[in-house]
């Protein structure tokens, strides 16, 4: 029957609506009547009950469609739908009732027949919409998906009662951190520990979880995860209260599942002022701007307004594909000019004339090479870029009266055992030399600070970077594996590409000058199961020997040389808080520019003569804590 209404067109359902709801109507004027006289066949009214039944019937469906109960699709009525069919027996009622005062002067029905007719009224429209309801939504037999709700929260309350709206779903149980929420009941769900959330999905026979936490509880969300998604089911991401609030999502955007949501931190909302503070209505050069930190930081840079947005990198196509990003976000409309600028930051003299061109007031210096075994290969480029590079760079901000530099470090210069993070810690340290290194006064003498703000920001991994483990993994996921790990201990910290770029902005607004600021990078995540994660993300098993017939077999393949187990954001202990909560200023000693610059003319004459020994013995001697892993011969 239910089968055969659901083919019927929308007109055809409407009418049949519209003739129930007649019947319904003048049936309830009849037992109001009925009722009232305690007779099933009352005489009272004589002929003029058939009149009053006819009224009620035909008043009814049209009080019902000015309601608009006809344009409800039934099967997903709800709440609101039952104050119409209230409202609309009301105004019936008062119709009929006024009708009969007209006719009768009100002597031939009984005024408390009126009270039990609108009673009758609702139930019977409002029970037939419900029975046909339940009749739709199993017309067709479906397999429910049985659904557990990590978070008795407002958001998991709301995912209820949505769901309860979809016969393909059925929320079996909440399970909750809270004791004082167990054994409880959220709209007829019971509310489970989560002591043993595992034991829990496998009672229920559950075979999707729907985390519902807030966005500070990530390390309990990778946790979770990686527990429910390791007995192979499924587990998705229901957005936060805040999330809803602010438009960015609703609560119905249930969604996989992402990598960036099992990081063990949750990011920073930034500061406004301190992103447009060197940014908004300057020139910016941004340097290795092609690559992944410069080309975000570009993005968000144009977000602040700058006068002119100057887009340097010796990568042509990098370059181009940036440049053409940003010109198709500008779109037609007027806004600050993007120039791109093909240069090497060696190149002192062209780095002096794009700088006095185009007037720099703030220089973002991101390029580098980063890639550390490609680096420990080739350590004669890594200094000439990473650390020269960098000299060269800050000199000519420093001629042409640069207001604000800041240098994109890494945690791998800390205690660095890699050419790669030595390279950077050498730049640190040019930076921290030149920015307390006397400045000769307009009289000769010597004694005033650098006028230019040199600041240095460290970070560690950020996700999606080139060369980075992501997109190798999702590359050896793609291919059936194996995802290549080089030991099982080995631990980094993660950050998003966006966040690292837009803290690496207000940290360069809060320097003094000679400033390292350290981003607060949260718990480090164990790469081994960074991998785990994403193998179970793309919907893959692991292989192992006690799971051989997995998908995906992880191999450890030992550290390469320059690599090292743990990273550190910190050289000293000496850290302090600043107005950001992201972003912390560290206090390490340096070296003075008088005895630097001997070592940097040692570190240039062996450059020059691609003397890779000599260079990785004035690394050993100029970067305190350097230890490498490997010489390569």
């Amino acid at each position: 029957m239910s089968g055969w209404f659901t083919k019927l067109p929308r007109r055809g359902k409407q009418l049949i609506a519209v003739a129930v709801d007649f019947l319904i109507f003048a049936c309830a004027m009849w037992g109001a009547v009925a009722l009232r006289l305690d007779t099933p066949f009352p005489e009272t009214l004589g002929d003029s009950l058939w009149r009053i039944m006819l009224v009620a019937g035909a008043a009814g469906v049209g009080c019902a469609w000015g309601s608009g109960l006809y344009r409800e699709i039934t099967r997903y009525i709800g709440f609101r739908f039952a104050v119409r069919v209230a409202a609309a027996v009301t105004i019936t009622t008062l119709l009929v009732g006024f009708e009969s005062f007209m006719m009768d002067r009100g002597e031939g029905l009984p005024r408390t027949a009126l009270v039990i007719f609108w009673l009758l009224s609702l139930i019977g429209v409002g029970g037939a919409r419900a029975i046909a309801r339940t009749l739709l939504r199993f017309a067709v037999p479906v397999q429910a998906s049985r659904i557990v709700i990590y978070g008795a929260s407002d958001v998991g309350a709301g995912l209820v009662a949505l769901l309860a709206q979809d016969h393909r779903s059925k929320v079996v149980a909440f399970v909750d951190d809270d004791p004082s929420r167990v054994g409880s009941m959220i709209r007829g769900v019971p509310v489970r520990s989560a002591e043993n959330v595992e034991q829990v999905v496998r009672s229920l026979a559950a075979d999707k979880l729907l985390l519902a936490l807030p966005e500070h509880a990530r390390r309990r969300r990778r946790e979770v995860f990686n527990q429910i998604s390791a007995i192979g089911v499924r587990v998705l991401l229901v957005p936060t209260l805040t999330e809803i609030a602010d438009g960015t999502a609703r609560v119905d955007a249930i969604r996989p599942v992402q990598i960036e949501d099992l990081l063990g931190r949750a990011p920073v909302a930034p500061r406004t002022e301190l992103l447009c503070r060197h940014t908004g209505s300057a020139n910016v050069l941004i340097t290795g701007a092609g690559g992944s930190i410069g080309s975000e930081l570009a993005r968000q840079v144009l977000k602040q307004g700058p006068r002119k947005l100057v887009l340097l990198d010796n990568g042509e196509f990098n370059l181009y594909t940036i440049e053409e990003e940003l010109r198709r976000v500008l779109g037609s409309t007027a806004g600050p000019q993007i120039v791109s600028v093909m240069a090497c930051v060696t190149d002192q003299v062209r780095m002096e004339q794009v700088i006095r061109e185009h007037r720099i007031e703030t220089l973002y210096h991101a390029a580098a090479y980063k890639h550390v075994p490609l680096v420990e290969a080739n350590e004669v480029e890594g200094v000439r870029v990473n650390a020269i590079g960098t000299l060269r760079t800050a000199q000519a901000a420093l001629r042409c009266g640069v207001s604000s530099f800041v240098l994109v470090s890494t945690d791998k210069a800390v205690r660095p055992t890699s050419v790669m993070g030595a390279s950077k810690r050498l730049a640190e340290k040019i930076l921290q030399a030149l920015s307390a290194a006397p400045r000769p006064m307009t009289d000769g003498a010597s004694g005033s600070r650098s006028p230019t703000r040199f600041t240095m920001v460290r970070f560690g991994n950020v996700l999606g970077s080139s060369g980075s483990v992501v997109p190798q993994f999702t590359e050896q996921i793609r291919r059936g594996g194996p995802v290549t790990v080089t030991h099982p201990d080995m631990t980094r910290y993660f950050m998003t590409i966006p966040e690292a770029s837009s803290l690496v902005i207000q940290a360069g607004a809060m320097g003094s000058g000679g400033d390292v600021f350290v981003l607060d990078m949260g718990e480090p995540v164990r790469i081994v199961d960074l991998a785990r994660s994403m193998i179970r993300l793309t919907g893959f098993t692991e292989r192992t020997a006690e799971t051989p017939h997995g998908d995906i077999e992880i191999s450890f393949t030992g550290l390469r040389p320059g690599e090292k187990l743990f990273e550190e954001l910190l050289i000293g202990k000496d850290c302090q808080p600043t107005d950001h909560p992201g972003i912390l200023r560290a206090n390490e000693e340096f070296t003075p520019w008088e005895q630097l610059e001997r070592i940097i003319q040692r570190f240039e004459a062996a450059i020059d003569r691609h003397d890779f020994s000599e260079v990785r013995h004035l690394l050993r001697t100029s970067v305190r804590g350097y230890a490498p892993t490997a010489t390569l011969s």
